[in-house]
């Protein structure tokens, strides 16, 4: 039986505009699998980023219980929650965040240099690793800006992988691809995820994308709906 990595129990997130408070998101519940595909989809402003920042952390939830790897994350400080995320968490982006000035080696070492007891020919083997793994092995000492989008976003993958992550958040993850490249980087980690067991948690506006995962939540002015789920019933 697959083990919940990560609860959500009436999670809710407000703002103050004009000294008025405005809900983001109303009592959210939710549960990932250890493993699982999960993809939120919803309209623009729906409140899917908010959503993802909570779950991996980024953010303060304004009320309700975040539990990840059965860690009481709703009562961390900031420095609590980051060890979480450099331990247990890794991030890809849909603008991939990759720094200009590094090959796709150094971007990928990157968050191993943010560790304790940092070892660089240690690093260097594993990110040349993940490179490897990602389909890049001739791209390894080339910087972005002579990557293309879909090479930027593997070196993105490789560099969330690289701490060995229980889970990883992908925002938009195809938003800045073509749509061959698109299905190429779906297909990458949809194989990572079976091959590693790291359960995959999608922000997308694409359906397609969506409709490919285990379990489908979309939100609706700041409310979660389980649209489908294959789990199967070992499983829940």
């Amino acid at each position: 039986m697959s083990h919940v990595i990560i609860s959500a129990q009436h999670l809710t997130q407000k703002i103050k505009i004009d000294h008025q408070d405005v809900t983001l998101l109303k009592s959210i519940n939710l549960q990932v699998y250890q493993g699982e595909q999960v993809a939120i989809t919803g309209r623009s402003g729906s409140g899917k980023s908010t959503l993802l920042g909570l779950l991996a952390t980024l953010d303060e939830a304004s009320g309700g219980e975040l539990w990840i790897l059965d860690q009481p994350v709703h009562e961390y400080s900031e420095e609590q929650r980051a060890k979480v995320r450099q331990t247990s968490i890794g991030f890809v982006f849909q603008s991939f965040h990759l720094l200009g000035h590094l090959t796709a080696l150094e971007n990928v070492m990157l968050p191993l240099r943010l560790t304790s007891g940092f070892n660089y020919q240690a690093a260097e083997k594993k990110a040349t690793e993940l490179l490897n793994k990602v389909g890049l092995t001739k791209q390894i000492q080339q910087t972005p800006k002579v990557l293309s989008g879909g090479e930027q976003q593997r070196v993105a993958i490789a560099r969330a992988l690289v701490t060995d992550p229980k889970i990883i958040f992908a925002d938009e993850p195809t938003g800045n691809l073509d749509g061959e490249t698109a299905q190429e980087i779906e297909k990458l980690l949809f194989d990572l995820n079976r091959d590693m067991g790291v359960t995959l948690i999608l922000v997308t506006h694409h359906l397609d994308l969506a409709q490919r995962c285990q379990t489908h939540y979309e939100l609706r002015q700041g409310e979660l709906f389980q649209l489908s789920t294959q789990r199967v019933e070992g499983d829940q």
